[in-house]
């Protein structure tokens, strides 16, 4: 199925469009911290951010665009490896792809100065749970592969408001994690759940993006050309490496990029109050 939906979705996508070297190398560069668990989001707004690289208002589509196809390779990766319940698995994924095309077609519609918000505020929450995982803020690992009752329940309610969330800038792998293990459940067992909801959403949520035209095309074929070269390097990798002070860096530089879009935020603002007549 999942083969299948990405498939559909590059059917859909398809362009002329080149992307550039520096795109390439961002789709590269997230995509493996992405694949280690770390997230893509954040660190690919604050790059996008720094470079100036586009309108504020096309970079959350851009995100759900650019990388869903490295992301359905890296569910295919740990779906295969890291057994979790059928059930459980369905019905969490599911959740997350009915949050996030219902997010997306409000997100699409968003004005320049609602999505700075949103994303600087997203950007601060991405560094809040980066941090919290650094410093084992969170429960104990638990060794349990399944949900069910009403635990299920609140994981089922619960990955659907990060699918919503997704659309908007906010990565659902941190906040997955800390979900799965509240849960009572294996930490191991998040990744085919946090990576298998991200990559059956994006692609739809991505083709509202599409069909708005609110995202940049050269971005995301870079994005994902770059993590596509990324993945399968990154995941044969990802037990063996200490990533936390990898983490430690990557929270200072979302907490930067948070300060810069919400800076735009304000200034935003100011500008539309310049141009906004006196009553007489």
């Amino acid at each position: 199925m999942l083969v299948v939906l990405a498939l559909f979705f590059i059917w859909r996508w398809l362009d002329k469009e080149r992307p550039g070297i520096l795109d390439v190398l961002t789709g590269f560069v997230t995509n493996f911290f992405d694949t280690l668990g770390i997230g893509s989001f954040a660190t690919t707004t604050a790059i996008f951010k720094f470079r100036h690289r586009m309108p504020d208002e096309q970079i959350p589509g851009t995100l759900n665009i650019g990388h869903a196809l490295p992301t359905v390779v890296q569910a295919l990766i740990y779906i295969s490896i890291i057994q979790v319940q059928f059930a459980t698995l369905v019905s969490m994924i599911g959740a997350a792809v009915l949050g996030a095309w219902l997010g997306a077609g409000v997100v699409s519609r968003l004005p320049r100065r609602a999505i700075q918000i949103g994303m600087g505020v997203a950007l601060l929450v991405a560094a809040m749970l980066f941090a919290m995982r650094n410093l084992d803020v969170k429960p104990g690992p638990g060794e349990a592969h399944a949900l069910s009752g009403g635990l299920l329940l609140v994981g089922v309610g619960v990955n659907f408001v990060l699918g919503a969330l997704m659309t908007l800038g906010i990565g659902l792998y941190a906040p997955c994690l800390i979900l799965v293990s509240m849960l009572g459940m294996n930490p191991d067992a998040a990744f085919p759940i946090m990576m298998g909801s991200c990559a059956f959403l994006m692609p739809p949520a991505g083709l509202r993006f599409i069909a708005r035209g609110r995202y940049n095309l050269k971005a995301s074929l870079g994005l994902a050309l770059g993590g596509a070269l990324a993945v399968p390097l990154a995941a044969s990798l990802v037990f063996k490496l200490p990533i936390t002070h990898l983490r430690w860096l990557v929270i200072f530089v979302v907490v930067f990029a948070a300060v810069m879009m919400l800076r735009s935020a304000v200034l935003e603002s100011r500008r539309a109050s310049a141009q906004v007549p006196e009553q007489v």
